[in-house]
């Protein structure tokens, strides 16, 4: 697990409901010049609380990845996301995973995923450490019927912040500068994150899902374009 002591602990919703950012990273110059030679750029200005959700949207191909590393480094922002136990089993891959914020979970463990997570939370805050978790809440690259509500639970029982990130391929832009605190309402809180991805462009615009809770049926998924620079 990544994680690391943070300058504050302050509430992250300030009067009027505006979302504060009190955490300050210094990053990685190197990695912010190597987005721009790709023609990207990263917009970031704190984070609201010690722990927290981010979410990344949308995840529609191989890159995605690559660009949300360098985005993490050029930020030099410790968060860290969920990945299958057994991945972290393979030699020299697994370390790399784990070194690049990669947290091992059992997806058969008795009190679930969203429990391992929680954990991990709860002790951080005893600590006043830092604890972000960042995923993609489609789950895949292929297009599916809409987001796993796992983060949102997360969030929700944690009563921590959510970052909403967009990876916008239209404008070149990680922007990680939206956050909002969980109403409990699940339509109003995804229609909330909705408006703030309005407009925001996946490498491949047909595979991004959309903006709802998946339900138990799912329609057929439309084709891929191959990936490519």
């Amino acid at each position: 697990m990544t994680s690391g002591t943070a300058p504050s602990k302050a509430d992250p919703v300030a009067s009027g409901g505006r979302v504060m950012h009190p955490v300050q990273f210094r990053g990685q110059g190197w990695a912010r010049r190597l987005l721009a030679v790709w023609g990207w750029r990263v917009e970031f200005d704190g984070l609201p609380a010690l722990q927290g959700v981010m979410v990344v949207y949308p995840h529609t191909s191989n890159w995605d990845f690559l660009v949300a590393i360098l985005a993490k480094w050029a930020i030099g922002f410790p968060v860290n996301f969920w990945a299958k136990d057994s991945l972290f089993r393979i030699p020299l891959f697994g370390r790399w995973l784990q070194w690049v914020g990669g947290v091992a979970v059992k997806r058969d463990a008795p009190h679930g995923v969203v429990g391992q997570v929680l954990d991990g939370m709860q002790q951080a805050r005893k600590k006043g450490e830092l604890y972000w978790l960042g995923l993609s809440p489609e789950g895949t690259r292929r297009w599916t019927a809409g987001w796993r509500s796992g983060f949102y639970q997360v969030a929700l029982q944690a009563h921590v912040p959510v970052g909403v990130v967009s990876l916008d391929y239209g404008r070149k832009v990680v922007d990680a500068t939206r956050f909002m605190v969980l109403s409990g309402d699940r339509q109003a809180d995804l229609a909330q994150m909705a408006d703030l991805l309005k407009g925001v462009r996946g490498k491949h615009p047909e595979a991004a899902a959309p903006v709802t809770f998946l339900a138990a049926q799912r329609p057929d998924q439309p084709q891929r374009k191959q990936d490519h620079v």
